[in-house]
């Protein structure tokens, strides 16, 4: 026998929330030290450490993020890492206790060599990047603009604008434009139009041809 279930538990039945200037965070999210642009969404348990976050774009459920730059209009789904611990392999013990030891109650303060170096090597996220499920972005790597994560990858090295990458370690699949395509957009930097503007050319981003028409 199949029981018919419309909602459960009742507060999952909410109405469809609309976006504003001011960024719309779930309670259960973490945030320290950082900075969140307009019309933004981050969603249930997600992570932000020092990291910039920038207008329009949104971040699915369970993700984590520390020393990086967010570009405008990223698309990020659950369960992506961006920026990662490293552990002190050359060490005798490569466990946190080595640089967590106030913690552990081995020392009087913590290594801070091991942070500032993440800090040192942030995660740049390009504009209206696309990052799949569960993707991991590793220390000081740079994703350009337009460009496609695949889900699960694991991205060592740079990607290009509008290169799409897949796979561990993730490697280029193809470009989503030809180079003159990608050109034109890269000029025209309509991630930076200001909200009229937006509203107004708002159709012309649906259509490829005629955006290029329109705006090269």
């Amino acid at each position: 026998m199949l029981y018919e279930v419309l909602y459960f538990p009742e507060l999952a039945r909410e109405e469809k929330k609309l976006l504003s200037e001011q960024p719309t965070i779930h309670p259960s999210c973490k945030i320290y030290n950082s900075r969140i642009g307009s019309w933004t969404e981050l969603m249930e348990n997600c992570t932000l450490i020092e990291t910039t976050f920038d207008d329009y774009s949104y971040a699915a459920g369970d993700v984590s993020i520390i020393y990086s730059e967010i570009g405008k209009f990223c698309s990020i789904a659950s369960h992506v890492r961006i920026n990662p611990s490293n552990h002190p392999m050359e060490r005798v013990t490569q466990h946190h206790s080595t640089y967590r030891r106030v913690q552990y109650g081995f020392d009087t303060s913590d290594d801070e060599g091991i942070f500032n170096w993440r800090r040192a090597h942030p995660c740049v996220i390009g504009h209206d990047v696309w990052i799949g499920h569960s993707a991991v972005i590793m220390p000081g790597v740079k994703v350009g603009t337009g460009a496609v994560i695949g889900s699960g990858a694991v991205v060592t090295k740079d990607a290009e604008p509008y290169q799409i990458v897949a796979g561990v370690p993730a490697k280029p699949i193809r470009k989503r434009f030809s180079e003159e395509v990608i050109e034109k957009l890269m000029k025209s930097e309509w991630w930076n139009w200001d909200r009229k503007t937006l509203k107004e050319r708002f159709h012309d981003l649906l259509d490829l041809k005629q955006f290029i028409e329109k705006y090269e």
